[in-house]
């Protein structure tokens, strides 16, 4: 995999291209054309160089405040040195903005857009998008690149493109205004003789071969001025990024629906727990209090309340209160036997078999006296072989027959 893919895109839309090792040099030698789908696809970083002739780079002062605010208040503050409007120009500033002065790179909206526009016909998404002259290395004097019909120069921090017929006149002009370094250095990638300019010379090299690796040999490993920002900013590079944050969301998403899924699937089978205990309350309570079915309400309390009234609990006339109240008087003779009992309503009937109806009638009066009952005779017949069969009605003392 090559760390870095260098392409250079020419005036008239033709492609070269070559690719670097992680130390940036060249691979191999320059390649006509696009890249293969297989090359672009195994590069790290795809560095494209675009005409120079094309960008403008100039400096500003600096401007204090954040990023955004310097990037609206330079296109205003470089406007006297612009021919075009700025709402038609994209500016292009440094990673990091720090010096005096602050380097950026004026191009045309439309001719940016166009650039990118070749490059997508080709499926070449750039990372980095440079002037060819930001390719040119400072050698600490000037340096200058002819090829055929046009020339790249650099002089110090200033770097621009001219054609090669303009070339002598260029370098006069900025040698009168002191702009051009004693060690001029030239690289002359024709096959014609030796251009010559009116300024010092200290090394000419000509019928240079491959100028794209010889711009790679210069091009930073960082370079200054990325002209892919703002609206511009490559957004594939940062795709693997978002699909793994996406990924991260997609299983959260995930790890939340399963939770409501499970705390869903916890809350049905308890609640159908709870349905089958509450059907086996009914259950129990049907067939310990047959009565209390049509009773609405908790099966529990229900259960416990009839519990409590067997008990005698509360102000209720309770089962084994009562019994236990008439056992000692029906067991302290032998002449009444008791023959059944029934309780509803609050209320305790026993069948008795007695000798005579006065002695049913005594019983009566016996049970009349203990404390908080209260007995009547319902019933008072004859039975078989003799002897009287009687109902005694008991009830809590003061309660409504």
């Amino acid at each position: 995999m090559s760390d870095r893919l260098l392409l250079r895109l020419h005036a008239d839309g033709s492609l070269a291209w070559l690719a670097l090792d992680a130390g940036g040099r060249a691979l191999s030698g320059a390649n006509a054309g696009a890249p293969p789908p297989a090359t672009l696809a195994r590069a790290r970083q795809i560095v494209v160089l675009v005409p120079s002739e094309h960008v403008l780079l100039l400096d500003a002062p600096r401007i204090a405040g954040t990023r955004t605010q310097v990037a609206k208040a330079v296109p205003f503050a470089l406007e006297d040195q612009l021919a075009s409007p700025v709402e038609d120009l994209h500016f292009a500033l440094p990673e990091r903005l720090d010096g005096e002065r602050l380097a950026v790179a004026v191009v045309a909206r439309a001719t940016l857009g166009a650039w990118l526009a070749r490059l997508a016909e080709d499926g070449i998404r750039p990372d980095v998008l440079i002037p060819e002259t930001l390719a040119l290395a400072d050698p600490g004097g000037g340096l200058v690149v002819v090829e055929n019909g046009r020339a790249l120069v650099r002089l110090g921090a200033h770097a621009s493109a001219c054609d090669v017929a303009g070339l002598a006149d260029w370098l006069a002009l900025a040698a009168a205004g002191a702009a051009v370094p004693p060690a001029l250095t030239v690289h002359d990638f024709r096959d014609e003789p030796r251009l010559a300019l009116p300024v010092p010379v200290v090394s000419y090299r000509i019928r240079q071969h491959d100028a794209l690796a010889f711009l790679a040999a210069g091009l930073p490993r960082e370079p200054a001025l990325n002209l892919l920002q703002g609206e511009f900013a490559p957004a594939h590079r940062q795709m693997p990024a978002r699909q793994l944050w996406r990924r991260a969301a997609a299983l959260v998403a995930a790890a939340v629906v399963l939770a409501f899924v499970y705390s869903g699937a916890d809350c049905w089978r308890l609640a159908r727990e709870s349905a089958h205990l509450d059907e086996a309350m009914q259950a129990t309570l049907h067939e310990a209090f047959p009565t209390m079915d049509k009773v609405l309400g908790d099966p529990r309390q229900v259960m416990g309340s009839a519990l409590a009234r067997l008990h005698g609990g509360g102000d209720a006339f309770g089962l084994l209160h009562a019994l236990a109240e008439i056992g000692p008087v029906l067991g302290s003779t032998t002449r009444v036997a008791l023959r059944n009992v029934e309780y509803h309503n609050a209320a305790l009937e026993i069948g008795v078999r007695a000798p005579d109806v006065g002695m049913l009638d005594v019983t009566r009066e016996q049970i009349t006296h203990l404390p908080g009952l209260k007995a009547e005779v319902t019933a008072a017949n004859a039975a078989d072989g003799g002897g009287i069969d009687g109902r005694v009605r008991i009830s809590a003392a003061g309660a409504h027959p």
